[in-house]
């Protein structure tokens, strides 16, 4: 049911172990590529800010990272952290296992670079110390596997009233490929501290590292951006693509077919401004047991709207991003209808599970950079959707008893999703591949409400989190 288990994972992940989500923060900013091009990381990158790219740094990815002169392909990138969650009073110790700790969190080794005129890629291997936790023990595990992988052919044709760009993508993650940072996959989920909702939509990352696809695109005069993909499972000979099947992690989704991804964007560039405007869209058929993909499949049928505004002038440096994405899953046959998980004989008379939800999605950020050394920044996300018994991990019984009270952190009293807050950030840059952040997210709502969400007296404001981070690169 929309990735139960998944979601309940992914909530306390979130919130409480933010250091996981530093992964893609470098993830389009790696030293091979200002070796490769001789310009400094504030050519590519608003107010070096990465991976918010500048027109130029859209223009180098578009034209396949083939622009300059081949160099040393190899960089590399690690990260410290320290989270401090508000509350974390009566909660197993094993939900906060290194709250208020300084850590090494993640170490990434990237293959980045020009390969030859119309060819070039960007691979990342990570190293996530805090991969995995025993269900036994809770004890934490360390694993490397395949991160954000972007292999593109490209040709460009320029005449007087002419500039075509057409390319071809393999990547492992939609949006991963698109060059502005309203989509998901380098608009928020980026933010290092951003715990953000536990539920959203699968287009906001849910496919991450677990499909392989493959798509062309089209740029025509710096206007007007179209591209067509496929995903399917990364599986098999795609395996290399992906994070790989862990039922700890509890993050393999095994798709039917090949899916569908598009996306079309209206861009235009003045003087010292730029903006965007997008729609984008996925249908992806997932087995809802990636252990036994077979039957039906839970269908998610995603849309968005996006839109970016840029305005780069020495000293200054300011972005501004918005995205909506809509969201409707269809149930499975074998998973649409069901008692409610703690009601599974029905003696209780607890509802039966949907046939299908909605969700629907809004983040918008606003970043400042001043003399490419210090930044803020200021984001927001609104999730909300149809409420269901599945998502619900305490309820009312039929004589008002409220029953299980084993997950109140990650507890659902409602079984809705409906999720809001804010991030804000203050960043120093003192050198080119050094940064300090830090950041405190704040709750308004969680899992559907604003107090005693999870039925036990835990409320949205106890999940707020404090975030420092270092991070450097090579």
């Amino acid at each position: 049911m929309r990735k139960i288990a998944a979601a309940k994972f992914r909530t306390w992940l979130g919130i409480f172990l933010a250091p996981a989500l530093m992964i893609p923060l470098a993830a389009n900013a790696v030293p091979s590529f200002a070796r490769q091009t001789g310009q400094n990381c504030v050519a590519c990158h608003a107010g070096g800010q990465f991976p918010e790219l500048t027109p130029y740094g859209r223009l180098f990815k578009l034209t396949g990272y083939t622009i300059g002169t081949r160099a040393l392909p190899i960089s590399a990138m690690a990260v410290a952290s320290y989270n401090k969650t508000k509350n974390t009073t009566d909660v197993d110790p094993a939900i906060f296992p290194k709250n208020g700790n300084l850590i090494f969190s993640t170490a990434s080794i990237f293959v980045a670079g020009k390969v030859t005129d119309n060819v070039g890629a960007f691979v990342q291997v990570t190293y996530n110390n805090y991969d995995a936790q025993s269900p036994s023990d809770s004890h934490w595990t360390g694993h490397s596997s395949s991160d954000n992988l972007d292999i593109r052919a490209i040709d460009r044709y320029i005449n007087s009233s002419n500039d075509l760009i057409i390319g071809a993508t393999m990547n492992n993650n939609p949006t991963v490929q698109d060059v502005w940072n309203s989509v998901p996959a380098w608009g928020y989920n980026t933010t290092p501290g951003s715990s953000g909702p536990a539920t959203t939509p699968i287009l906001a990352g849910g496919l991450a590292q677990n499909v392989a696809g493959i798509g062309g695109y089209a740029f025509w005069n710096k206007t007007l951006y179209a591209e067509l993909a496929a995903y399917r499972t990364a599986n098999g000979f795609w395996s290399f693509m992906s994070q790989g099947f862990n039922a700890t992690r509890g993050d393999q989704q095994i798709l039917k077919g090949a899916n569908p991804y598009w996306r079309l964007a209206l861009s235009h560039d003045w003087g010292a401004h730029s903006g965007m405007v997008g729609v984008l869209g996925l249908n992806a058929k997932i087995y809802p047991d990636p252990l036994s993909p077979v039957g039906s499949v839970n269908q998610y049928r995603d849309f968005g709207v996006d839109g970016q505004y840029q305005y780069i002038l020495d000293p200054h440096a300011f972005t501004a991003t918005a995205s909506y994405i809509h969201e409707r899953v269809t149930y499975a046959d074998s998973v649409a209808n069901q008692p409610h998980p703690l009601d599974p004989d029905g003696a209780l008379g607890l509802p039966l599970t949907n046939a299908s939800d909605t969700l629907r999605m809004i983040r918008a950020k606003a970043s400042y950079v001043y003399h490419a050394k210090v930044g803020t920044t200021l984001s927001y996300f609104d999730v909300k959707g149809s409420s269901n018994a599945a998502l619900q991990t305490s309820a009312i019984d039929a004589t008002g008893r409220l029953i299980d009270g084993s997950e109140a952190i990650v507890g659902n009293l409602a079984g809705n999703p409906e999720t809001r807050g804010w991030t804000t950030e203050l960043f120093w840059t003192p050198v080119q591949y050094a940064r300090i952040g830090l950041q405190y997210t704040m709750f308004n709502k969680f899992n559907g409400a604003s107090h005693n969400y999870d039925g036990f007296g835990r409320n949205a404001k106890d999940n707020n989190t404090v975030f420092l981070y270092i991070w450097g690169a090579y």
